[in-house]
This record gives C-alpha cells, structure tokens and sequence, in this order.
C-alpha cells in the first residue's frame, strides 16, 4: 500500500472512530460483556452519560475518592468464568485477583475486599467449599482481607453454577499519579510477560476444540509488581492497565481513545508462548485480543524505560518482561501494528465475542 493511500485509509478509520459512541442495539448480547466495540458502546453510550461524573469520565479500572484527606481508589467487578476451575486457577482465585489487580494499576495498595455471592440451586456443597478456600488464599498471598458480601441463590439452570461479584478499596500512593492524560508522543509501552495464557487456559480447559496444550493461567496479584515500577520511576510512569477481557488489543485502544494519542505496537517485540501462539493459531485466533489475569501494560517517558523493565524482570513471573512499542502523535485515538513483515496496520477493538465467559 503506498504512502498516500494509507494514509487516507488511516483518516477514514480515525474519523469513523473519533464520533462519540451511541448505545442503539434492541438487545443485550454477550458481545456487550467482550472488552470490544459492543462494550464501548454500551459504556460510553449508555452508561456514562446516565451516570456522569468526574471519577467515572476517567474510565480508569478503579474511581479516586478522598475521605479524611485520605486518597482511596474503588473498583468493582464481577466473574463468570466456565469452567469453575482451569490450569492455573478458578473463580474464586481469580475474583480476589482480578479485583486487587484493578487497583494496584491504578496505583493503589489494596486494603480490602467485599464477595457477593450468586450460587446456583443444586451446586454442590464441595464445590462452593473448594472456591471460598480459594478466596481466603487468594486475599491472604494479596494481603487483603474479606470484610463484607451477600449471598444469593437462583434457581437451577439460571447461574452457570456460581458467579461472584467484588469490590475492591486501596489507598493511593502518592510517589506517581496515573492517568491517561498523562501519556505522552515517545513514551514507552512495556508489557510485564507473555500474553494470552488465561484466555487460552479457559478456553482449552471447556473440552470443545479436541486440542492439548501445557497452558495455566497466569492469574496472580499485580501490586507487588506496580509497586516495584511505582518505587522505580515515580511520576516517571505515566499509567498502567491489566489487560483482561479484549486483550492487550482492547486496553491500548482504550487508553488511545482516552488520551487522544496514537499508539504503535511491535508485534515481533510482543512475548508469546509457543504454546498459546500454536494454539491461537489452531484455532484461529489473535493472542493480542485474549485475556490475561496477571499481566500488566505500563506507560513510562523515554528515559526511565529501562529502569522500569529492569524492575519488572526483577519481580518473580516476570522475567520476560518487554518493551512492545511506543505512543505516537498521530493517528490520534488509534493503535497501529508494525507487523513481522515490515508492513503497519490498524488493530482495532473487537467487534464480537469469540472467547465469552473467560473472566
């Protein structure tokens, strides 16, 4: 494609993605639940403007209150993973995880959790014993504490057998202040370790692709990890996400739309198992739009790039750490790909949800 041409075709693109997004669909599909255009247009559409305000205009993972002069991060969350259990972990690990990791990359140290239950008639009591002690060992290693819930219980058939919802409260530390607004052209873009194993974990742990793989979700708590590039760089770093539902994809569109920059991603730079890549490949799909539970995107300036990755490879599981690509000027509210072959394209939010029930 030449020069010319790609650039209209990029104006073409960023214009159709520059108008505001309107909630017009007559039914809720589980595309809207995805991380992709559907979810966009349901939040920005819908929800944002009913409920506006200044915490959730930031669209972060967690909204900053202050109380007693005291800066708080919130976050809430809800899980409805099939199956109950996959290599790697299960719902009830995951919740705790899922929960912490939205406040430690929005820079708080997590204080506590909140677990409602929604239990399905006829689960069996093993089953629901074997998630709670997940639960207490998964807040235990973030060093949490479960300090309220609510449990409910559906009739048979209405619940895939459990769904657990969370809230999350951390205090903020003070030593950076992230935010999308922050991004700057140059920055950096790292990525604390290989992507894609959660997604690939669940997907291959339902039984309906007749394939094996040796893949374990990579589901853990980040906080000891943003607390270590936090110390590392400080006001250096400019803001984090933990990719889940939609991939790395879906974050750095989001975080592009967000701040009104562009984003360019290496592919040959992005880690991927062999084992995922082989089995993404199979069944045809982008390791770039599957799930991780333990994996982090930072936004660092140029300059403290290579403290920050020193200080990720530092952190257990994150040896392979990388720096994946850069933020540009332009195409503002886009991310673009430069592929193995040289060439550069748009890599765009899902349009559908081919992994449902992951996270």
């Amino acid at each position: 494609m030449s020069a010319t041409r790609q650039r209209r075709v990029l104006g073409i693109v960023q214009n159709a993605r520059a108008k505001p997004a309107r909630f017009r669909d007559e039914r809720i599909t589980t595309a809207h639940g995805a991380g992709g255009k559907a979810s966009q247009s349901l939040i920005e559409g819908l929800l944002l403007p009913v409920l506006a305000n200044d915490s959730l205009a930031a669209l972060g993972d967690a909204g900053a209150v202050s109380a007693a002069g005291v800066e708080l991060a919130l976050t809430s969350d809800s899980f409805v993973v099939t199956p109950l259990r996959f290599p790697g972990g299960s719902i009830g690990e995951l919740a705790v995880n899922g929960t912490v990791n939205d406040l430690a990359v929005s820079g708080a140290r997590p204080l506590a959790l909140t677990l409602s239950l929604v239990l399905e008639e006829g689960l069996a009591a093993v089953e629901l014993r074997a998630e709670i002690e997940a639960v207490a060992r998964a807040a235990k290693a973030a060093g949490v504490q479960v300090v309220a819930g609510d449990t409910k219980v559906v009739s048979r058939g209405d619940a895939d057998q459990m769904y657990v919802c969370t809230t999350g409260l951390g205090v903020l530390d003070s030593r950076a202040r992230l935010s999308p607004s922050a991004l700057t052209p140059g920055d950096r873009v790292l990525v604390s370790g290989p992507i894609g194993e959660h997604g690939m974990a669940v997907m291959l742990a339902r039984g309906e692709y007749l394939l094996e793989a040796d893949i374990s979700s990579d589901t853990c708590s980040l906080w000891p990890v943003a607390e270590a590039l936090i110390g590392a760089v400080g006001e250096q770093l400019r803001c984090m996400r933990d990719p889940t539902r939609g991939g790395v994809a879906s974050a750095l569109n989001e975080l592009a739309r967000a701040s009104g920059v562009g984003v360019l991603v290496r592919e040959r730079a992005v880690p991927i198992s062999a084992p995922v890549a082989a089995a993404s490949e199979l069944l045809g799909l982008d390791p770039m739009y599957v799930a991780n539970e333990g994996r982090l995107l930072a936004f660092v300036a140029p300059a403290a790039a290579a403290d920050a990755l020193a200080a990720l490879r530092a952190r257990p599981g994150c040896g392979l750490a990388c720096e994946i690509g850069e933020v540009l000027a332009e195409p503002a509210g886009m991310v673009l790909v430069e592929t193995a072959f040289g060439g550069r394209r748009v890599m765009d939010l899902l349009a559908g949800d081919p992994l449902p029930r992951i996270c």
